[in-house]
């Protein structure tokens, strides 16, 4: 019978001597899931009487830098949940808008909208 080029599995799943187990197969350590991070970075789409928008959310730990809100023009400083706001409805297309992104205080944007009605 010919010999076969499978490598042989340890006993019952186990990695074998002197090997160690990778991570997320059976038996290995599995890594902890940061739900922070899983929840930070969707960006989610919407619409205004000033055209589409493309918002991202940032949370605190993922805030490092200081930015200008145009919405109160004062300071979004390090470690504060914030809003990245680009448009999808930029007159030279969605990459334009991107680069022209700003960062805005959640409260300055959500109330930004009311003066439109």
């Amino acid at each position: 019978m010919p010999r076969s080029n499978r490598p042989r599995r340890a006993v019952s799943g186990r990695a074998g001597p002197g090997k160690a187990a990778k991570p997320g197969v059976k038996g290995g350590p599995v890594p902890e899931l940061d739900l922070e991070r899983a929840r930070s970075g969707i960006a989610r789409r919407e619409s205004a009487p000033d055209g589409e928008w493309s918002v991202r959310p940032v949370t605190p730990g993922r805030a490092e830098k200081t930015y200008i809100c145009p919405g109160c023009s004062t300071a979004v400083l390090p470690g504060v949940a914030h809003l990245v706001v680009w448009s999808e409805s930029h007159l030279f297309g969605a990459a334009a808008g991107l680069a022209e992104r700003r960062h805005w205080h959640t409260n300055c944007w959500t109330s930004r909208s009311y003066r439109y009605r």
